[in-house]
């Protein structure tokens, strides 16, 4: 490990195993009540109204100042909460993205007045949003986006087409990443902008894309002249290639990125039961060490944000691993212990491992492919 990319260990303290015992007693009673099913990808599930209920119970924004709402905790409080959600296989993808990046977003560049605009609602579970950064043609190439915005009175007409977009069916608002200037040769960089888009404004078109497993999760939305007022640009124009890269460090390097297929090693675990074979111990205990390892990792990343840093290269090395550990789970627990039938069946066990094979391929696209990120990672250690 090179001086350019280190992970400090870092140990959760009596105040996270204190938020620990609060969030699983709230996930426990919510359970037992019929508040949610358990599933795996929890940030790709939604429930509007569990969402609401973890806002209400303080689960949202809680490293947040307390005049916005938040609890002015941790981002190791936080990722306490994140892991406790996500091991449970709680629907938390309705608040998701306003949580992790929109909300820190406005607190880093936003004005006062979208602050106060936006951030109790968040809190509260009433406000979702989500991220426009992809678009038709551009593959993982985020410097090529072509939706432009262009000056027009009080405001931007916003034309062009936005795709892959998260939950956008679902969510209030989309934090968008837009031209504001022509593209420049020289630096493809320059001329990008943040705006927050009211997705129920007229000009917008969300339009559903469904996924290999025939879920609708992601969207494209198409715009058309639509308006959108000087109120509602994030940070300076011209400056948002710089405020995109900020977010990333909070995307990339959360307990998501190596717990979306955790629920099939759990059910992996009871599957094989309390006598496994050498070659099944062997296997589990790969995956469990792996797992460990990644975990002190992205603990290490949430450390280095409750300091104040921006680990992106950190974050993104998380990410990478972290992602392609989350589609080895699946492959393993296929191979020493496939489904009975061959092809699916109806046990826990071989629904959810049927749910994680499908499912396991777009994790490494999410959140930047792995092509971008081992680019990031080596212009981090000086290699390019």
């Amino acid at each position: 490990m090179t001086a350019a990319l280190t992970y400090p260990p870092r140990t959760l303290g009596p105040e996270q195993e204190a938020m620990r015992a609060e969030v699983r007693a709230f996930l426990q009673k919510d359970y037992a009540d019929g508040g949610f099913g358990r599933g795996q990808e929890a940030m790709a599930r939604y429930d509007v109204e569990f969402s609401r209920r973890w806002g209400q119970a303080g689960f949202i924004g809680i490293t947040w100042p307390k005049k916005y709402g938040g609890r002015g905790l941790t981002f190791l409080d936080r990722y306490v909460v994140t892991e406790e959600a996500l091991a449970a296989g709680a629907p938390v993808g309705a608040h998701w993205v306003a949580d992790r990046q929109s909300g820190p977003l406005l607190l880093k560049y936003g004005t006062e007045e979208q602050r106060q605009r936006f951030l109790p609602r968040i809190v509260a579970g009433e406000a979702f949003f989500c991220i426009g950064m992809s678009e038709p043609d551009s593959g993982s190439d985020l410097a090529s986006v072509r939706m432009s915005a262009t000056r027009t009175d009080g405001g931007w007409l916003l034309n062009g087409t936005k795709l892959w977009t998260s939950l956008a069916h679902i969510c209030h608002y989309m934090i968008a990443l837009v031209r504001t200037s022509p593209v420049n040769p020289e630096n493809r960089h320059e001329g990008m902008s943040q705006m927050i888009v009211d997705l129920n404004a007229p000009g917008v078109e969300v339009r559903p894309v469904y996924n290999l497993a025939g879920e609708h999760h992601f969207n494209q939305e198409v715009f058309t002249d639509y308006f959108l007022p000087d109120e509602n640009v994030v940070g300076e124009i011209g400056a948002g290639w710089e405020q995109v890269m900020s977010e990333l460090a909070y995307e990339r390097s959360g307990p998501e990125r190596i717990l979306s297929t955790f629920q099939t090693l759990v059910e992996l675990v009871r599957q094989v039961g309390d006598n496994p074979s050498e070659v099944e111990a062997r296997a589990i205990g790969r995956l469990t060490a792996h797992l460990m390892t990644l975990r002190g990792m992205s603990v290490s990343v949430a450390g280095m944000l409750a300091d104040g840093k921006m680990p992106v290269t950190e974050a993104a090395l998380v990410k990478d691993l972290g992602t392609n550990y989350c589609k080895d789970v699946p492959e393993t627990a296929r191979l020493i212990c496939p489904p009975e039938d061959g092809a699916g069946g109806n046990s826990r066990y071989e629904k959810m491992l049927k749910t994680a094979t499908l499912l396991a391929p777009s994790l490494t696209i999410q959140g930047g492919t792995r092509e971008i990120l081992r680019g990031m990672i080596a212009r981090g250690l000086g290699l390019r």
